[in-house]
């Protein structure tokens, strides 16, 4: 796989854009990530559950990178347990200038299984794609699925002890509280949870 077109269904980016993400805009994460000069954004194919080593030793040659992130809920053995994980699984984004950075040594960091190149030479990431990630992400990196959301819309609760339930936003606030009805034994139920927690029903 040479293009970076061809991974762009399978990172199932279009759906950020259909529900109309809006910039969150936190200056201190945009600032450190802004693209300067002839840098772009490539994509990178990690080791199995190696984003964040993958990360770590590209950032210790000097080279930036974006891991977005989500919680979600594992069940295991009848107990709930929220973890952080990669919004995409074994990809990571990195900020390269070709003519100033070394970046055939990409391929040789730990965690990294690929670049993704064509005709030898990598390929960016299609323009406003990273940046749109980015810009709705909060404060601890969390990628936000609610710009765009209105109340009566079908919503996906992500983590916590309703986890992959689907339900009616009934509230959302610019102070990030959420409220969605869940329908159980009949009857409507409303339960709060955090912004970050629910994103659009398929």
């Amino acid at each position: 796989m040479s293009a970076f077109a061809m991974q762009h269904d399978m990172l199932t980016l279009t759906p950020l854009r259909s529900v109309g993400w809006a910039p969150m805009l936190h200056s201190g994460t945009q600032g450190r990530l802004a693209l300067d000069g002839n840098e772009r954004w490539y994509l990178v194919h990690t080791l199995p559950h190696g984003e964040r080593r993958a990360q770590l030793h590209l950032g210790a040659q000097g080279l930036r990178t974006h891991l977005p992130t989500i919680e979600k809920t594992i069940r295991h053995a009848r107990q709930l347990r929220t973890v952080r994980a990669p919004l995409f699984p074994r990809y990571i984004f990195l900020i390269l200038d070709l003519g100033r950075d070394r970046w055939l040594s990409v391929w040789g960091t730990v965690g990294v299984s690929s670049l993704y190149t064509c005709n030898d030479r990598p390929v960016p990431v299609p323009e406003g794609i990273v940046e749109t990630l980015i810009a709705n992400s909060d404060e601890a990196n969390l990628a936000l699925f609610t710009s765009g959301l209105t109340t009566g819309q079908s919503v996906r609760i992500l983590s916590g002890p309703f986890a992959n339930f689907v339900g009616t936003l009934e509230r959302l606030d610019a102070a990030g509280r959420v409220r969605v009805l869940l329908e159980m034994m009949g009857t409507a139920v409303p339960v709060a949870v955090r912004r970050s927690a629910i994103c659009p029903a398929a």
